[in-house]
């Protein structure tokens, strides 16, 4: 790829030359010559600087129509144009000779053959970078497969992201110096063992590094490979026999194939291993990791299946020779932890979720391994959560969807003070919420939802956390007052309390929650009035206040937030007239409905939103004329005073799904044209913004446990929270919901699409172009002066 730019450094920051005076940068300059005259220096020969201008004509043919223009731009004819200066060259500094070339984007036509001659005037070359240029095959009309021969300095070749196949490979074998081998994502494929195609590598005996990853495969290598990347194609069957004559082998990564079967006897050799991964293949039965037992150097194990027949054998009585850092079982059917786990001492990452282990969760984890940072039970069957006597620098914690019981341990806080992620969710914690927790001064994200904790929240939660981010208590029976005065979430961004019992009004601490973008409090017994409060919060998204006993008007400095998406105030006791206000957030969705607001509606509310559903209220007048609604989909205005005929411009709601007038005193014709509307006939203009752009500033918990010559592994959380909402829409005499979660995937809200006028004051007949509207899943349109009934 394109090599950085040189850059100066004064005073410790980096400054780039187009930045400096001009008569600093020529003074610079001489310098440089002069310095590398001091050390030999030379420019590169004149033979392959002809060499690079000819090889960049011929990149220029085969680019693509209008795109030439930008092929290495910076090679160039100039006179004064030092061509190891070009960008993507490098050459030595002692000879001048060209040693590293990398095309860059090179905007080529898709498909395109490179002629392997070109490089032939380059014999001091060590690495050539052409990856991601959309080449398909190699050819050299005068030397043929012995073309990289020529190239006998060559140790570095990535040939990565191209569209090459297997008849590449009699080219490499040429390539008998090469150290390193980038192959991934291109069109290679073929069964394994790969005879056909890695046997003709046999020549390449000193290649340490080969990455195949993200081709097609589904035998002989070269014994001296250090690294060997195999993830991502379509391997199966077992494990070759042959993976045991590598025993140079560092890493092996067999991840996101289809093998099956068990470890074959040879892997026992592989002494030098340190890394292995055979996550997400297929494997099934009992699966014994005994000959795991001699791998001295093992840091990172890993395994896990697609299918839920894999059984690994954990009573095992062999004692590892091994002391991993990252040891990751998922999905193995695991009943019980693995015995060799009792002695390992240095782990950095354990990870057992989604097995069936019962009982205690593992406290001696922790006590013996002082340096754990990450803990994942989630998806187990544990039933008791028990934490070890002293300090641990434990980070990340995961218990969610276990069937523990009992309290939270008092001492929690004491004991895992470190902790950044904490998950307890969907299980059954009883009890008062810790006050321990508020020592955990670096915690960001917390969740204790779906338990039965009670009582009152400890003020130490409030003022202690004071880096989190991320707080969801929904679905528990904790009460008491909300947000006190004393709050010092000033970083929290998403707060979640739903389904609780909490009482009175929200409180002052909301003032200092000054990055809050989601408030999720529905379902409690709230009172008082919508807090004034939050628009101080002006990067609030999404506000769900729903199934309270809150009064009085809804604040018009609300709707004005110019981030806010989604606000729920359903279910309230909320009265007066409807707010106008200027916003430019378009695509809110807005959900008023079970309250008693009064008056009419005001047409800004119609410009702004996707959903709108204001049903029985106490609204009167006529439905305003409709502009600039083109993102509105859901429309429900049931159980309402409004009077009047059906606007014309109603017509006008391209991407519509559910409209529903019914309950009204809407009177007059139904109007023919009504079948403008597209319910799902046209294609949906998805004009969304979905709730990740509330999380979109919330950093992800990462952390690098192992790196090699081409691999990093690392531990990584991305924080998404999904809201859903719910649709109550009449069909053949009985009432349907239909959710969708608030990110906006399809969800059933897509698929549904329903008409309703009943029981208003229409006269005539029902238009026969209603029934072109072939998408319509539920029309509801009697009265007592309609005779006709359609449904489809």
């Amino acid at each position: 790829m394109c090599e950085k730019r040189h850059r100066l450094r004064f005073g410790g920051k980096a400054t780039s030359a187009a930045q400096l005076p001009l008569r600093l940068v020529v003074c610079l300059t001489e310098f440089e010559v002069l310095l590398g005259k001091l050390h030999g220096y030379k420019s590169c020969i004149q033979k392959e600087r002809k060499a690079l201008l000819e090889l960049k004509q011929y990149l220029i043919s085969i680019s693509e129509e209008g795109q030439s223009d930008y092929v290495l731009t910076t090679w160039t004819n100039e006179t004064k144009s030092q061509c190891c200066r070009w960008e993507g060259v490098k050459c030595s500094r002692t000879s001048g000779r060209v040693t590293k070339i990398a095309f860059g984007d090179l905007f080529l036509k898709e498909s395109s053959f490179f002629n392997l001659s070109f490089l032939h005037p380059f014999e001091e070359v060590q690495s050539l970078d052409l990856s991601e240029c959309a080449f398909s095959a190699l050819f050299d009309d005068i030397q043929g497969y012995k073309s990289l021969s020529r190239l006998r300095k060559l140790e570095i070749l990535d040939l990565s992201s191209n569209e090459f196949n297997n008849s590449i490979f009699p080219f490499l074998n040429a390539a008998t110096s090469l150290k390193t081998l980038f192959l991934g994502f291109n069109k290679m494929d073929g069964p394994f063992p790969v005879k056909d195609s890695l046997s003709e590598l046999r020549n390449l005996t000193k290649l340490e590094l080969l990455d195949l990853s993200g081709n097609g495969y589904n035998n002989s290598m070269p014994s001296s490979i250090y690294e060997l990347y195999l993830s991502g194609n379509y391997f199966s069957g077992r494990l070759p026999l042959c993976l045991g004559s590598l025993n140079k082998l560092h890493v092996l990564d067999l991840s996101l194939n289809q093998l099956s079967g068990n470890l074959p006897s040879s892997f026992s050799r592989l002494e030098s291993l340190e890394y292995l991964s055979l996550s997400d293949n297929n494997f099934t039965g009992l699966f014994s990791l005994n000959l795991l037992a001699n791998l001295t150097r093992l840091k990172v194990f890993k395994l896990s299946s697609t299918s839920d027949m894999l059984l690994v054998d954990t009573e095992t009585t062999w004692l590892p020779k091994f002391q991993p850092s990252i040891a990751s079982l998922p999905f193995c059917g695991l009943e019980k932890i693995p015995n060799f786990l009792m002695y390992q001492k240095k782990l950095h990452l354990l990870y057992l979720s989604s097995n069936r282990i019962s009982g205690t969760t593992p406290s001696w984890l922790l006590a013996n391994n002082p340096e754990l940072e990450v803990l994942q039970l989630q998806n187990n069957s544990f039933t008791v959560f028990q934490i070890p006597t002293t300090v641990h620098i434990l980070q990340f914690l995961d218990l969610s969807a276990n069937n523990i019981n009992g309290v939270l341990p008092d001492d929690i806080g004491h004991v895992l003070p470190n902790l950044k992620h904490m998950n307890g969710s969907h299980n059954g914690f009883q009890g008062n919420f810790p006050s321990s927790i508020g020592e955990m001064k670096n915690i960001s994200f917390l969740d204790l939802s779906h338990n039965n904790l009670s009582g009152e929240l400890p003020r130490s939660l409030f003022t202690g956390c004071y880096s989190l981010q991320i707080l969801h208590l929904s679905h528990n029976h904790l009460g008491g007052d909300v947000l006190p005065r004393q709050t010092n979430l000033t970083s929290l961004v998403v707060l979640r309390m739903d389904n609780n019992l909490f009482t009175g009004e929200i409180g002052d601490g909301l003032l200092t929650l000054v990055n809050l973008s989601v408030l999720d409090m529905s379902n409690n017994l709230l009172r008082g009035s919508v807090p004034i409060l939050i628009p101080n919060s002006s990067d609030m998204f999404m506000l769900l206040l729903s199934n309270n006993l809150l009064e009085g008007t809804l604040p018009s400095s609300l709707l004005a937030n110019q981030h806010l998406n989604f606000l729920d105030l359903s279910g309230n006791l909320l009265s007066g007239a409807l707010p106008s206000y200027d916003s430019s957030m378009y695509g809110i969705k807005l959900f008023l409905h079970n309250n008693s607001f009064t008056g009419e509606i005001p047409r800004t509310l119609l410009e702004n939103a996707e959903i709108l559903d204001l049903r029985n209220n106490k609204l009167s007048g006529s439905i305003p004329q409709f502009v600039n609604t083109m993102d509105m989909r859901i429309f429900l205005l049931k159980g309402n005073n409004l009077t009047g005929s059906i606007p014309r411009d109603l017509f006008g709601l391209k991407n519509i799904g559910l409209l529903d007038l019914s309950n009204n005193k809407l009177s007059g014709n139904i109007p023919s044209c009504l079948y403008n509307l597209s319910f799902g006939s046209g294609e949906y203009e998805q004009v969304r913004n979905g709730a990740s752009e509330a999380y979109g500033f919330v950093p992800s918990l990462q952390r690098e446990l192992y790196r090699t010559t081409f691999l990093v592994d690392e531990f990584k959380i991305d924080y998404e929270t999904y809201m859903s909402f719910e649709i109550q829409f009449a069909a053949k005499q009985r009432y349907d919901s239909y959710t969708e979660e608030s990110e906006f995937s399809i969800g059933t809200v897509d698929f549904m699409y329903g008409l309703d006028l009943s029981s208003n004051e229409l006269s005539g007949v029902i238009p026969s172009e209603l029934g072109e509207l072939s998408k319509l899943r539920a029309m509801k349109s009697v009265s007592q002066f309609l005779v006709k009934f359609y449904t489809r």
